[in-house]
């Protein structure tokens, strides 16, 4: 990735690694590039620029957004997934985990490439009851953690729009409140009071009831993805692995 400056205004060029294998987190440059053209009159997200291919490898090239990345509060970041799972957004995308067997096969495939003892240790963790799939799915980004949401005096970019899909939006939470995801973006996770302000200002009971339920399934597929990261050389996950087995 790069920062690409100039007079008037500067730009990230992105380009994709090939082929790049995550069980959990696609990277995919024509999903962002999609999404970046179908959202952009929202304001959510950068201008797309434009799009192509260097070699075996694609590329985008977009507007430079303003802002850090998140630190605090929650409550902006429930509205803008808030607003972005209300969007009617004809898109061409992968089907995201849809209730609790999605999220327990997709847990079980990234095990499956996990060795160490730990292993039997997550397994012996597994939830129990069944969370029925929706019938209606939405458009969810796939990976709003605190690092691909900008925050400026404007307010909030989602950027990193390379795993978006069709599917529950209690996953977008999930997967922003993970405390795993929290701890290795913003070095803390979220207190309860923190969480319970999120779910207040997300606003839509049906969904937040439905995550309540869903989260002991998602923090077990995270922790499954945390340990497949250690075993795969990131020793900055074993932290984040305990904190979603503490959470279990």
């Amino acid at each position: 990735m790069w920062k690409v400056l100039s007079g008037r205004s500067d730009a990230v060029l992105k380009l994709y690694s090939a082929p790049f294998q995550n069980p959990l987190f696609r990277n995919d440059a024509q999903l962002e590039a999609d999404c970046l053209r179908a959202l952009n009159s929202t304001g959510y997200v950068p201008n797309l620029r434009a799009t192509g291919s260097f070699g075996a490898a694609n590329w985008v090239y977009y507007d430079h957004a303003p802002g850090n990345p998140w630190r605090e509060g929650v409550e902006s970041v429930a509205t803008l997934l808030q607003h972005l799972h209300g969007l009617s957004i004809e898109l061409e995308l992968p089907r995201g985990c849809n209730g609790s067997d999605d999220v327990r096969e997709q847990a079980e495939q990234i095990l499956l490439g996990c060795q160490s003892a730990e292993k039997q240790r997550l397994i012996a963790l597994r939830p129990e009851g069944v969370v029925e799939p929706l019938s209606d799915r939405r458009l969810i980004h796939g990976d709003p953690v605190a690092g691909n949401i900008l925050q400026s005096s404007t307010g909030l970019t989602l950027i990193d729009w390379q795993c978006p899909a069709m599917g529950d939006p209690c996953e977008d939470l999930a997967i922003f409140l993970s405390p795993a995801m929290q701890h290795l973006y913003r070095d803390a996770t979220l207190s309860e009071a923190e969480v319970a302000s999120f779910l207040a200002a997300y606003d839509q009971r049906e969904v937040t009831e439905r995550y309540l339920l869903l989260r002991p399934w998602f923090g077990w597929r995270m922790a499954a993805y945390c340990l497949w990261r250690i075993e795969n050389g990131s020793p900055d996950y074993v932290p984040a692995f305990e904190l979603e087995i503490n959470a279990l």
